[in-house]
């Protein structure tokens, strides 16, 4: 209990000081990620694997805590999911890497001798599965780190319901450290966890979770799991059928997932990352009663409900903006207020710049005085007893072909 305790704190503050310090170097290495036009930062997630890796590595070397065989193998399969992740922050890898790598880290750590063969492979894939879906949580500030706090205490408790101390302590860890990083996550964001710790997290979190139903009824299992991660499940599920429905690729992103549809709602970042958090802790909550025997199974389905429900609502939210005749975007379509102002912001200062780049680009024109007696020359352009300065001074013929372009065409102002 008394190492549970210091393990959270070294892990919170160890976190928060470790990310602070990596900020400098990820914007040196433009490690960033782009949100609303500013950039992000993407080493978070090497503190909170860093962090979360040595204080349970110190807790079984010590022997205060020791975390067994297959903890061990299941932190060290995560660890290498985290390496996974930071080598996608850095090189951009395509998801399909992502989710073969994290099925191979899965299939060294699932306990077969448990779960069985057909129920491990099962397990296997689900755990690759969750583990990219929480990376798509990291769509928003605050969202993943928050809902990781959430499902990490709530598998703990399963864990520590099931007298898997190390399981507990090392679930305790991320917790803690999840909650320092959520320090400089907090909007507006300063640094973010990026594939690395979004990967890590749900990783082991997937993991965890197999782990604490392992020996029970399959069924049950598949429930308490579900509602455990029912969030990730709901963002993935909404963002593959909004872009299948619209005709989108699979995988190209989109401002689509659950904290951009709240915010075209009218919810400010914090309001939806509050209203995602507490939608976590009700699956959560739920699942641990579950596990725990204090509610049947038939709770999991009113998370299941709750899920389809969700999923249903906001798939009516409009999240993708009508192309005009260049495939472009609307102006309005797909923004937040904050952004609309602004677009009208640049294209006021746009159109006063081009309309004093015509006015200098038009020649200026005036009737010919009784001293000059020149006449308009055959082929320039403008109306008759009319010529331009330059025209009068130097009266140079002009082609017909340059004569249709200046009177026929439109002129055309950029970002106007």
């Amino acid at each position: 209990m008394l190492y549970g305790i210091a393990a959270a704190t070294a892990s919170f503050l160890l976190a928060a000081l470790l990310a602070a310090l990596l900020r400098a170097p990820a914007l040196r290495l433009a490690l960033v990620d782009r949100r609303r036009q500013r950039p992000v930062p993407l080493l978070g997630g090497a503190a909170v694997v860093l962090v979360t890796g040595a204080v349970a590595w110190t807790g079984d070397r010590t022997g205060v805590v020791p975390l067994g065989p297959d903890v061990g193998r299941l932190l060290a399969a995560g660890l290498a999911v985290g390496a996974l992740g930071l080598a996608a922050d850095v090189w951009r890898l395509r998801r399909r890497w992502l989710l073969a790598g994290t099925a191979v880290a899965a299939a060294c750590a699932v306990p077969y001798g448990e779960t069985g063969p057909v129920a491990g492979g099962l397990a296997v894939g689900w755990i690759a599965v969750v583990a990219v879906a929480f990376r798509g949580l990291d769509h928003a500030d605050g969202v993943a780190g928050t809902v990781g706090v959430v499902t990490a205490f709530g598998v703990g408790a399963c864990a520590a319901a099931e007298l898997m101390d190390g399981l507990a302590v090392l679930l305790l860890a991320l917790a803690a450290a999840l909650t320092g990083f959520l320090l400089h996550n907090w909007h507006p964001a300063r640094i973010a966890l990026g594939a690395c710790g979004a990967l890590f997290a749900g990783f082991l979190l997937a993991g965890a979770t197999v782990f604490t139903r392992a020996g029970h009824e399959p069924l049950a299992g598949v429930g308490v799991a579900f509602a455990l991660t029912a969030l990730a499940g709901v963002d993935a599920v909404l963002v593959l059928l909004s872009r299948r429905l619209a005709g989108r690729p699979l995988l190209r992103g989109g401002p689509d997932h659950l904290a951009h549809r709240l915010r075209r709602l009218g919810l400010t970042p914090q309001g939806a990352v509050v209203v995602l958090a507490v939608a976590s802790f009700c699956g959560v909550l739920v699942g641990v009663l579950v596990h725990t025997g204090w509610a049947g199974r038939v709770a999991v389905l009113w998370v299941a409900g709750g899920a389809v429900a969700g999923t249903a609502a906001l798939l009516r939210v409009r999240v993708y903006g009508v192309r005009g005749v260049r495939g472009a975007r609307g102006p309005r379509e797909g923004r937040v207020p904050g952004e609309r102002r602004a677009e009208a912001h640049d294209a006021r200062r746009a159109g006063e710049g081009g309309s004093r780049r015509a006015g200098a680009d038009v020649p200026s024109r005036r009737r010919p005085t009784q001293a000059q007696g020149s006449r308009t020359p055959p082929g320039a352009t403008g109306a008759p007893g009319e010529t331009s300065s330059r025209g009068t001074i130097f009266p140079v013929r002009q082609s017909r072909r340059a004569e249709k372009s200046q009177v026929s065409e439109v002129l055309r102002v950029r970002n106007g």
